[in-house]
């Protein structure tokens, strides 16, 4: 099969949606914790985390257009905080459904099957049941014009998990925090670990 920019284009709206997102193969997938000023956390699964930077320790997101729904960004830009959760397969049709759209207001958390959990001081909610929790917060929001999605980068500044997670090198090993990642919108998956390899040196 092949398919040109005109066939893309031509494609109905949501089959072209489906074959876009899962075209680049697996993907990073994080719950996305956030509070506003009166006290309401929201929960949201998004798949476009990326990692930017080690000095510092920056990962950057994508929001799509605003709607009158989607209160993650709202309260990001209200607080300046904001958790990135990972998904277990154990849970991952509750996180699926917090991707619902939720009248404005009302928190994914409990609907969802999720307990909030606090850390020093920080005000942005993580996910209690996630074996790697992320605190972040916001350093930058980039207008991306070509299609009207938001960049939105943030500096770490607090990690929370096991210790048998973290290798003696530094490497994050998600085999043993149970992560599972996914392909486009809805099809999720366990992961298989092929090996580390050494720092590639032209010989």
């Amino acid at each position: 099969m092949k398919f040109s920019r005109d066939h893309i284009l031509a494609m109905e709206k949501r089959y072209k949606t489906t074959f876009v997102n899962s075209l680049p193969g697996y993907k990073c997938l994080q719950m996305l914790g956030t509070i506003n000023d009166l006290g309401i956390s929201n929960l949201g699964l998004f798949n476009s985390v990326f990692h930017l930077g080690a000095s510092p320790a920056l990962l950057g997101m994508i929001f799509r257009p605003d709607g009158d729904e989607h209160d993650s960004l709202k309260n990001i830009m209200q607080t300046g905080q904001y958790t990135l959760n990972n998904v277990l397969s154990e849970w991952y049709p509750q996180a699926h459904q917090t991707s619902a759209r939720f009248p404005s207001g009302q928190s994914e958390f409990e609907p969802c099957g999720f307990k909030e959990y606090f850390y020093d001081n920080f005000k942005a909610p993580f996910v209690a049941q996630s074996s790697i929790k992320i605190g972040i917060e916001m350093r930058e929001i980039i207008d991306i014009s070509i299609n009207n999605t938001k960049m939105l980068i943030g500096e770490i500044v607090h990690v929370l998990m096991d210790d048998d997670v973290v290798a003696i090198d530094g490497y994050v090993d998600h085999i043993k925090a149970g992560t599972v990642t996914v392909t486009g919108l809805d099809s999720y998956f366990e992961t298989k670990h092929l090996g580390r390899l050494p720092y590639a040196k032209f010989a």
